[in-house]
């Protein structure tokens, strides 16, 4: 049986990885190029995972803690290809890069780093960036290193309520003490 959809093989494939990779904000997870490459009916899995294997071994892309990078190498030789996807496809990719574009640049504005301390506690490091550079770095004492994962989650979940939080405590009027009742 015939494959549908416009990617017909390993080649095709390695031109839409190369594609997808040199537009991706950041490296990206095995899973989330997997995401990506799926949008045409004619990749298959161990197509695909043969096709990002060799692309490594050419040094196409860099594999470094799980995450794929793609390299010189492989996004001028990209460059050169990606004439050869169908418009479709990468209209596709385009409107499917756009939302993980999104996230991983999220991901990288909005930070929090867990340091251990001599004195048995830990350091939560609570980093907010944006396009321009830093916005806050907040460093707080925590209890356990289970306590410090939970904070960090819940600031990269709401990282603007604690930014405004902040702001309007430095931001607010001193208010005049009263003398109290006697």
């Amino acid at each position: 049986m015939g494959r549908t959809g416009f990617i017909h093989d390993k080649l095709d494939i390695k031109f839409l990885v190369l594609y997808l990779m040199a537009r991706v904000a950041a490296p990206v997870d095995f899973a989330t190029l997997a995401q990506l490459a799926f949008c045409d009916d004619g990749v298959e899995y161990f197509d695909f995972a043969e096709s990002v294997a060799e692309l490594v071994e050419t040094e196409h892309l860099t594999l470094q803690e799980d995450h794929y990078a793609i390299t010189e190498k492989g996004r001028r030789n990209g460059k050169i290809c990606e004439s050869g996807l169908p418009f479709s496809v990468r209209r596709k990719c385009d409107r499917n890069l756009a939302e993980v574009n999104s996230h991983l640049r999220r991901n990288a504005q909005v930070r929090g780093e867990i340091l251990p301390r001599e004195d048995e506690g830990v350091t939560l490091r609570l980093i907010l960036d944006d396009d321009k550079g830093n916005l806050m770095t907040l460093d707080m004492l925590t209890i356990s290193p289970e306590q410090a994962g939970q904070m960090a989650e819940r600031f990269r979940e709401h990282p603007e309520k604690l930014y405004n939080a902040v702001l309007q405590v430095l931001l607010e009027e001193p208010r005049e003490e009263q003398a109290p009742d006697v």
